[in-house]
């Protein structure tokens, strides 16, 4: 009978990346494919040759200017406009669907549940203007609070951490699921700085290691964050945590009925 792996359940530092670890390792290839389709979808500006556009081809120096040279420069305006407002786009109405729903499967292997890669896309069919308004109303408090002097931007990214799984898991819509996250983080806000400050390290880390580890460093931090996600949510009382079975072989040859 194959058993689970125990996770430690608590909302701290250690057991975070600790018990990341082993929802990392015990889904590995799962989450490694949703990191590398995350890498891929997160760069589709690659794949348009843009740096094929070259303003500087063009010779300003020469005199008299010619007519191709408006045509072309007006060509490149409109061609360099559209994919702007093609990224612009983009990064607003499709790619946070890709994120949400990669977050929720880390969060389903915190619970050891495993991964349906159908998440990926089910922001599509449901719950979809909660998760664009809930990663525009994020992004927007953050930049705000980054302008003003940097730190309350900080501060307010620490506390509305849990936006993104509260929308896919809760089905919560953006106002509620930052209201909830700033409820929820309220006493983990130096747990989530500084989760995040020692991430920067792991990706460094992950650079040295050939680039490739840049992949496992990715997979053990989002891991360590759904894991810090439902371990808070088990405090609050929000998430009933199923206990782990433990068979004995005396129990599991006693006949059905008998008392142990």
């Amino acid at each position: 009978m194959e058993t689970k792996s125990i996770y430690r359940y608590v909302p701290s530092f250690s057991a975070s990346y600790g018990t990341g670890w082993k929802v990392m390792t015990d889904n590995f290839l799962r989450l490694l494919l949703v990191v590398i389709v995350l890498a891929i979808i997160s760069t589709p500006m690659s794949f348009f040759g843009h740096s094929e556009w070259k303003v500087d081809a063009l010779d300003f120096d020469s005199i008299p200017f010619n007519m191709d040279d408006f045509f072309r420069i007006g060509a490149i305006g409109i061609a360099a406009a559209f994919l702007g407002l093609f990224a612009l786009m983009y990064t607003l109405l499709l790619r946070p669907v890709f994120k949400y729903g990669a977050k929720m499967m880390f969060v389903q292997a915190a619970r050891q549940i495993t991964p349906d890669f159908d998440m990926l896309i089910q922001g599509f069919r449901k719950n979809y203007f909660n998760i664009v308004l809930a990663n525009l109303l994020v992004t927007a408090l953050v930049g705000i609070g980054l302008i003003c002097l940097f730190i309350p931007g900080i501060i307010i990214g620490c506390r509305l951490a849990f936006t993104s799984y509260l929308v896919m898991d809760k089905g919560l819509d953006p106002i509620r699921a930052a209201e909830e996250s700033w409820r929820l983080t309220r006493g983990h806000g130096w747990k989530i700085f500084l989760m995040g400050f020692v991430a920067f390290f792991i990706f460094i880390a992950g650079f040295i290691c050939f680039f490739i580890g840049v992949f496992v460093a990715d997979m053990w931090v989002k891991s360590a964050y759904a894991t810090l996600y439902q371990s808070v949510l088990i405090e609050k009382g929000l998430y009933q945590a199923e206990p782990v079975p433990v068979t004995d072989s005396t129990q599991a040859d006693a006949p059905a009925g008998e008392d142990q």
